[in-house]
């Protein structure tokens, strides 16, 4: 084995937070003279606090503003297949607890121990996300050691999206190994769901929402219900599949509307099922003015939050959701806010909704606070990865 460069701490810089759990090491806290700023990015280094003692074997990516990120705690280990599928055999177990079927989030980058990478599993067929640098150095190892651990006979690598471009990687989706014949079909909440793992948003479908699409469909039996920014039916489809009257789905995507119309025929919901295309401002004040009423109203938008930069502004932008849908409640029913920016903490958001509810001229009970699925756990250390939330208010 070669020596493994080795990276140092700048003396100011916290190390106690580091040897607590916290994964990452920012430019701004490490010495980055021209031997660090050399090394090529992605590869192994030992990190070492100030005063040269050891707290673990790190990645490196001298380009990305998070310039290392914790892989082992042992800085001697080696980053082998071995290692690798010790990391997704550990994941893989507490999914196995979680769910019957193999669908689902298997890897949740740092929480699950391997940063930056995100994997999502559809029976015999998986999405990788390489987020960083290493994952992308490394992904035929990462891809191997995932078909033998899962068995898994077809992947994607699914190189799109803001994290890649902060590490300084291109764009790159494709099916890396396999065969895919169109969109799979994936059973969830009673429901099944289309999902196009090449051409789809993220990796084809949020397993994040799994848990909130199934409570809101305890309050949608008999309802009708909206669901807005719906993607491909996730809030409709689970609350069809209870014994919703009717929903009516709301995207600015055409294919994720014919994905959500796919799997309402597979569901055999159709008959109660509809789509409107549009952008969801634009509709939810139309709906408005034609008088339309829903017993359940969901909002899913995107992150309008996704740094603290644009806080402000997607706060506003969540407080505007809110004060659009809620006049679409009839009295006494519901509606579901979400929010996937880490940027947005719960109180923020929480209060961000509450504002529009009241300049909608409503009044609610906040009854329910969501997160993300428990196949997407937080490392607690890392306020980043909790970043779903969903509030659910009755309205009067």
């Amino acid at each position: 084995m070669s020596e493994r460069p080795v990276i140092r701490l700048k003396p100011k810089a916290e190390a106690r937070a580091i040897r607590h759990g916290f994964p990452w090491v920012f430019a701004n806290e490490l010495v980055t003279d021209r031997r660090t700023r050399a090394l090529p990015a992605g590869c192994f280094a030992r990190l070492e606090d100030s005063e040269s003692r050891p707290l673990g074997l790190v990645t490196v990516n001298p380009a990305s503003k998070i310039i290392a990120r914790m892989m082992d705690r042992n800085p001697e280990v080696e980053i082998t297949r071995d290692w690798l599928a010790e990391r997704l055999e550990r994941a893989q177990q507490l999914r196995a607890c979680l769910h019957d079927a193999p669908y689902y989030r298997l890897v949740h980058a740092e929480a699950d121990g391997l940063p930056g990478v995100i994997i999502d599993r559809f029976g015999d067929a998986a999405v990788i996300q390489p987020n960083a640098a290493w994952a992308e150095a490394q992904f035929p190892m990462l891809a191997e050691a995932l078909q033998q651990v899962t068995g898994v006979q077809t992947i994607v690598k699914n190189g799109s999206g803001r994290s890649r471009a902060l590490e300084g990687l291109v764009e790159e989706t494709a099916l890396y190994c396999g065969t895919l014949d169109g969109a799979l079909p994936v059973p969830m909440n009673g429901a099944t769901y289309m999902a196009d793992l090449l051409g789809g948003q993220k990796t084809g479908l949020f397993f994040d929402q799994r848990d909130n699409h199934a409570f809101a469909a305890r309050l949608a039996q008999g309802a009708r219900v909206l669901d807005v920014f719906s993607h491909v039916g996730g809030f409709a489809l689970a609350a069809l599949a209870q014994g919703a009257q009717h929903a009516l789905a709301v995207d600015s995507s055409v294919p994720a509307l014919d994905l959500a119309t796919s799997g309402a025929q597979a569901s055999g919901v159709e008959a109660r099922f509809q789509t409107r295309q549009g952008d969801a401002f634009a509709v939810m004040e139309a709906l408005a003015t034609e008088g339309a009423q829903f017993d359940l109203v969901v909002c899913d938008p995107p992150a309008f939050a996704p740094n603290k930069p644009a806080l402000d502004k997607g706060l506003r932008a969540y407080e505007r959701v809110a004060r659009l849908a809620a006049p679409l409640v009839a009295p006494g029913g519901y509606l579901g806010l979400c929010s996937c920016s880490h940027a947005a903490d719960l109180t923020s958001f929480r209060n961000a909704s509450a504002r529009g509810i009241g300049r909608a001229g409503r009044r609610g009970q906040l009854i329910h606070t969501g997160f993300a699925s428990p196949d997407h756990p937080q490392l607690p250390q890392l306020a980043e990865s909790g970043y779903l939330k969903a509030v659910f208010f009755r309205l009067d």
